[in-house]
């Protein structure tokens, strides 16, 4: 097969290592790309937010299958637009993709099929928000409503911090996304990521996996994309995982198909386990971001084919196989993310980091520049280890990236601490 996948994150260097080891695999093109994909597959400087070059691509190159990493083209139709033209995609239609592109839709889904999640209202104005701030008091949480890179989420402790929330969002720090809000109840309980290849009817579960979105140690500052993850996260038991698939996964496949609009691709549960079990925290259509690097080193089996499935309705009698090891993966970003932070600075070491044993780096934001590897984004690497242990998993992975020169970089030193205590008896 001819296959092309668009993106050029840490998530899409890790499905093109996954997609380039398929003996499925014949020509391997990514647009766009980066220095560490180049490795994988041939980038190609395409606007992924042109659905038209994309479509000419597909034609002049007779590409076979499209997979699609990132949830913005998702969201904006290009599954749909490669169906209209005879491609095949791996990801859902705009419809369905509604799921991550408005957390109002989500909400109001969930409240209409009793799928458990927190209390919420929205809003399109600061005065009636403000005035509901009222009713509910603090901790609370605003989101903007539409898609915005992982940052559109405030985790409100004051009435204070709500109020400047929703200030922010109305008066376009968002942008669009912004212009609708939503405001739910503070939830208690422990994070997991929870992702089912879905083909419309049937949901297949994937591994778990557990993500570290602040950007400190010791889960301080603020939220970022996600500064590290580990799988299997503890937290989601044979039985946790059951009560996600029967009372948020299968409910929610089922409601989008009712709707006209069935869900095909991976459906991305960010969960709160809470002492009543597991409660959606939002959806996402793709895959997450770092948890998939995680993922991709535990999936035993060949990505490809369970791709392909998932487009032609043919999970039903599906099956993938993972190793038992844990994985897991420590970002490094640029100083200054998840704010301002600088592009081009050398990274040196990367082949010496390599060499410990069990340990993949996949590059987010990296270009190559007059033969050096430069960073050129916020989240820059993801340094990955697979072991016995969460707790081998994290020395592994330390102990690459202490061979990493970048001094313009940083990473927390506490990814996989929740797994570690237990791990160790705490």
């Amino acid at each position: 097969m001819n296959i092309l996948l668009l993106g050029s994150g840490g998530r899409e260097h890790a499905l093109a290592w996954k997609i380039a080891a398929s003996p499925l695999t014949d020509r391997f093109y990514c647009a766009p790309g980066n220095a560490g994909i180049a490795r994988e597959a041939e980038c190609v400087a395409l606007d992924i937010t042109d659905h038209a070059a994309i479509v000419a691509f597909c034609k002049t190159n007779k590409i076979d299958f499209v997979v699609v990493g990132p949830e913005a083209p998702l969201v904006a139709g290009v599954v749909d637009d490669l169906a209209a033209a005879g491609f095949k995609a791996f990801g859902p239609g705009r419809l369905a993709a509604r799921l991550e592109g408005s957390k109002g839709f989500t909400k109001d889904l969930c409240r209409a099929n009793n799928i458990p999640t927190a209390a919420y209202e929205r809003f399109t104005a600061p005065g009636p928000a403000k005035e509901y701030l009222k009713t509910t008091g603090a901790p609370i949480v605003i989101k903007a409503d539409g898609l915005a890179a992982g940052k559109g989420v405030v985790v409100a402790q004051t009435l204070a911090e709500a109020n400047a929330a929703i200030d922010m969002m109305f008066e376009g720090g968002l942008g669009a996304a912004g212009a609708e809000v939503v405001i739910e109840e503070f939830m208690v309980g422990e994070e997991a990521s929870f992702f089912a290849l879905c083909d419309g009817e049937t949901a297949l579960p994937l591994a778990s996996a557990q993500d570290h979105k602040r950007v400190g140690d010791g889960d301080t500052g603020p939220n970022t994309g996600g500064m590290g993850a580990y799988s299997p996260a503890p937290v989601m038991t044979p039985e946790i995982t059951a009560r996600t698939m029967d009372e948020i996964i299968r409910p929610t496949l089922k409601a989008m198909k009712a709707m006209g609009c069935p869900y095909k691709g991976v459906l991305f549960a960010g969960l709160m386990i809470t002492k009543d079990g597991p409660k959606l925290i939002e959806f996402n259509a793709r895959f997450g971001d770092p948890e998939t690097q995680v993922l991709m080193l535990r999936l035993m089996s060949d990505l490809v084919p369970a791709l392909v499935a998932s487009c032609d309705g043919q999970l039903k009698a599906f099956d993938l196989r993972w190793y038992p090891d844990a994985a897991l993966t420590v970002v490094m970003a640029a100083k200054g993310y998840p704010g301002d932070y600088k592009r081009g600075s050398a990274i040196k070491g990367l082949d010496a980091a390599a060499e410990v044993e069990g340990v993949e780096i996949f590059h987010a934001g990296t270009k190559e520049a007059d033969g050096r590897i430069v960073s050129n984004g916020g989240r820059v690497l993801n340094v990955s280890a697979m072991a016995k242990t969460v707790s081998q998993a994290q020395r592994l992975a330390y102990q690459a990236i202490d061979r990493i020169k970048w001094p313009e970089g940083f990473c927390r030193r506490d990814i996989g601490w929740q797994a570690v205590k237990r791990e160790q008896g705490g």
